[in-house]
């Protein structure tokens, strides 16, 4: 478990700096935009690899919480597709993507809550909670510069969310 911990807190120390833009800035202005992606990408890759790791040693020996009842792995399957669905969304101009302006950090929330639907254990509770907050919280920092949400949307964009 102190492996999954320890790669939690890597991850998200470097993932909670880009909520305070001010911060960010003066991080990257002091040692370069190239160095500071740089760290950012060797500390972020370190903290998924202990947490990859730590979940994993979790999973063998795991800690029961609660004990979701088998149909909740469907809810969850169900839940993937918009999950998937919004993924895409956040790399391509649509309608989708102007209309919930962060899709990838909706899909998140949505991918970690339908995983704690379906997983009991203190590991799990750990891990897609943690995402679950931390996705609220970079939502909640981001949604402050919401403007029009039609107004980024051109070229072939009409065919989801059409807006008239």
């Amino acid at each position: 478990m102190t492996f999954l911990i320890l790669g939690l807190l890597l991850f998200f120390s470097c993932h909670i700096v880009p909520m305070f833009p001010a911060t960010r800035d003066g991080i990257a202005g002091r040692l370069g935009e190239n160095a500071f992606k740089g760290i950012f990408s060797v500390i972020s890759l370190a903290g998924f690899a202990l947490i990859v790791w730590g979940y994993g040693l979790a999973r063998e020996a795991p800690i029961v919480i609660y004990d979701p009842p088998f149909w909740l792995r469907h809810v969850t399957a169900l839940l993937m597709v918009p999950v998937f669905i919004l993924l895409v969304a956040a790399y391509f101009p649509s309608r989708i993507k102007a209309a919930v302006k962060h899709p990838m950090l909706i899909a998140t929330k949505i991918w970690a809550v339908a995983h704690l639907l379906a997983n009991g254990t203190l590991a799990d509770i750990l891990l897609f909670g943690s995402f679950v907050i931390w996705a609220g919280f970079d939502l909640r920092s981001n949604s402050a510069e919401r403007l029009d949400p039609w107004r980024k949307c051109t070229g072939r964009c009409e065919t989801i969310l059409s807006h008239s």
